[in-house]
């Protein structure tokens, strides 16, 4: 008796939160409409998205993702799928004075030419080139050059070669029919904001009213080798350490709270989408973009990977997340040489060590946190057991490996430009073929392509599949239900101006800048340096003394929060500050020639440093950007060195907090730095290097002291 009425109270429950219509109810969500009419069922309101004055199931916000998903989709024209399945950057093109009086600036409102950039890769614009600057390869048919070199434009960014678009944000939204677009312009919040609402209503006013989602790299890291298609740079967003310092503050609550305050920021801004973080390993120390990993060792990187997911996504994705792209799958960190796959004497990723698996440990981790997409990178696995082509491109890799055997469900997103840009292993294809290649791999959308008339001819001429099509439409359209973006795309610039890097989001940056720096050494106990001296603090780079990022030429300003004497010159001094910023190994600078870490070849004046550290006691501060080799200014011979510690993006206020007392260190070492060059010739490319064997570290992974407390 006890079970019937256990069972009648379950079925009066489920009756209660199921509608006379079988749908489950939900709250009403606020709707954020421009332009469209309002439909009111039973004291519910709906947006009529595609102005025919009755609600289709993919209105009605109490239906699943899935089932509005599939309805949107049956209403979809071939040519708007298609445009679907491409993601280019959107550029503020217009963005202009709106009182010269004032010098107030206000956002586009999209009526002017441009706009959309050509393609960019995780570089910059333009045509194809080889090294000698001339186009590289000419198109026979639809057949597109190989990039064989190391192209420049006029500000010495790498260029990619991507189509590009021949017109601005309006033809891409009414024309092309794309819906995915990559913001990688820097301006103040008020105008991305502002932005942000007039593409959504833009893309609302169209005849099916599907709403545009905006992805961006991060915005709210320190970097000193910021590129276009890496990162943003220093923004108006709050600033956090790089990467590699949050992976060095061995603080998972905090990093969690990173990318919660980020998600955030982003989110009140309109940026819906992250082409971030990294899960790659930086077990090749060359490799110029060891500074967007969480560093060489794989479990820790998948712990980051987690915590990153979920404070951007939440335990789920909802209409409060930020959708993450993780990348690059499966792992670019092994290049021959640490060359990088942007370039075609960097196209192979090779594991002399064996370790392929090891670089799955993240990206697994990323899966079962539940990350919204996966990047694919240009590169091409050499000798292994899948097929020699790029990632994209590869089946086995994307469809066996990532699908079936990771379980991966969500959004597969190419990188920028292997259609036409980096074709590695399938550059004998015709642009056609590599998109059919591709799809057939599970390629979901392309990025770095806006118009989608060769994708129209490809399934219109029956070339593939329309349910690979279909499929990933569906994947993408239920990503964007899930977001909620159907119901409300639009920002409240006023409350995004008091959200975006509020003091409560400082002080939290603030304390993750300075528990990501590392303490190396600390000879004698110098460190923190006593009180009264006189201390000489010089930031150094580009093979001279000049600024760094946060750190002007010689520190003076005291402002009475250290109680030391900053002194203009050496002489001057007891003590002296060298904060080292090496800036080798660009990345859109390769040359293909073998890379160096050593300072003298990073852009550090060796000679200068020797000078300084040879008469004074000094504390040799590194900024990591890559596993640098330091042997020409710390050595067996150096005997005025006092103290060693290591950066990975942070400011000059956080530095002096730590070198003077007024905080503990507590940062470890993200990975290992090697020895000498000779060291970084010998290691295996997939191997981290706390595996590399005794006598390959000068700094050890894990590595990292605490000012002793007396």
């Amino acid at each position: 008796m006890k079970k019937i009425y256990f069972i009648s109270v379950i079925c009066l429950v489920v009756a209660v939160l199921v509608s006379c219509t079988g749908k489950e109810k939900k709250p009403q969500p606020v709707l954020g409409i421009r332009s469209v009419a309002i439909i009111e069922k039973r004291g519910l309101k709906f947006k009529d998205l595609n102005k025919n004055g009755k609600l289709d199931k993919y209105e009605d916000w109490r239906l699943t993702p899935e089932e509005r998903s599939k309805d949107l989709l049956s209403k979809m024209s071939v040519e708007e799928k298609a445009g679907f399945m491409l993601i280019n950057s959107l550029n503020m093109v217009g963005t202009r004075a709106a009182e010269a009086s004032e010098g107030k600036l206000k956002a586009s409102d999209l009526s002017e030419g441009g706009g959309q950039t050509q393609g960019v890769g995780e570089g910059g614009f333009g045509q194809n080139r080889n090294r000698q600057g001339t186009p590289a390869g000419a198109p026979a048919g639809d057949r597109q050059g190989a990039r064989q070199g190391a192209p420049t434009g006029g500000n010495g960014e790498r260029i990619a070669a991507t189509g590009s678009t021949g017109g601005g944000t309006r033809k891409v939204v009414t024309e092309f029919h794309n819906r995915h677009f990559i913001l990688r312009s820097n301006e103040s919040t008020r105008i991305t904001a502002e932005w942000a609402n007039k593409l959504q209503e833009l893309c609302e006013s169209e005849p099916l009213g599907i709403p545009a989602i905006i992805a961006s790299n991060p915005r709210n890291n320190i970097t000193t080798n910021a590129s276009l298609g890496t990162s943003v740079g220093t923004t108006v967003f709050s600033s956090w350490p790089g990467e590699l310092g949050l992976s060095a503050m061995h603080d998972l609550p905090l990093t969690r709270e990173f990318a919660d305050i980020s998600r955030q920021e982003w989110t009140a801004v309109g940026l819906r989408k992250g082409y971030m973080y990294m899960a790659d390993l930086s077990t090749e120390p060359r490799w110029s973009r060891v500074n967007g990993t969480f560093g060489e060792n794989a479990e820790w990187v998948a712990q980051m990977i987690t915590q990153i997911v979920l404070g951007f996504q939440g335990d789920s994705l909802s209409p409060k997340s930020v959708a993450l792209t993780t990348k690059h799958f499966p792992g670019g960190g092994s290049g021959k040489g640490g060359q990088d796959s942007h370039f075609e004497w960097g196209k192979a990723e090779i594991y002399p060590g064996g370790m392929f698996k090891n670089n799955l440990i993240p990206f697994q981790a990323a899966i079962n946190a539940g990350t919204s997409s996966i990047m694919p990178y240009y590169s091409l696995p050499s000798g292994t057991e899948y097929e020699e082509v790029g990632f994209a491109f590869n089946k086995g890799v994307i469809s066996d490996v990532l699908r079936t055997q990771m379980g991966f469900k969500g959004i597969i997103n190419s990188d920028t430009g292997p259609l036409t840009g980096m074709p590695w292993g399938v550059e004998n294809l015709t642009k056609k073929e590599r998109y059919k290649k591709a799809i057939e791999a599970g390629v979901n959308i392309f990025s770095g392509e806006s118009d989608p008339k060769m994708l129209i001819e490809i399934i219109d001429s029956l070339m593939i599949d329309i349910s690979l099509i279909d499929n990933s439409v569906l994947r993408l359209l239920n990503e964007k239900f899930t977001l909620g973006l159907f119901e409300n795309p639009y920002v409240d610039v006023n409350y995004a101006e008091k959200t975006v890097n509020n003091e409560k989001f400082q002080e939290r940056a603030a304390l993750a800048l300075r528990k990501s720096i590392v303490l190396l050494r600390n000879e004698k106990e110098a460190l923190p340096v006593k009180p009264k001296t006189k201390v000489y603090f010089e930031s150094l780079q580009r093979n001279a003394r000049g600024p760094a990022s946060e750190v002007p030429n010689v520190y003076l300003v005291n402002d009475n929060k250290y109680d030391v004497e900053f002194v203009k010159t050496p002489v001057e001094a007891d003590a002296l500050i060298l904060w080292l910023q090496p800036t080798g190994n660009s990345l859109f600078r390769s040359t293909g020639e073998p890379i160096s870490l050593s300072l003298s070849k990073c852009g550090i004046d060796v000679a200068y440093v020797n000078k300084l550290t040879a008469k004074k006691p000094s504390v040799l501060v590194v900024n990591y950007t890559n596993p640098w080799v330091i042997n020409e200014v710390y050595n067996e011979k150096t005997k005025n060195i006092v103290g060693v510690l290591a950066t990975f993006g942070t400011k000059a206020d956080a530095l002096l907090d730590v070198i003077t007392g007024k905080f503990n260190p507590s940062g470890k070492m993200p990975f290992s730095t090697p020895i000498s060059d000779l060291a970084v010739t010998n290691q295996k490319e997939d191997v981290p290097g706390y595996l590399e064997g005794e006598g390959y570290a000068l700094f050890n992974y894990g590595e990292g002291l605490n000012f002793v407390k007396k």
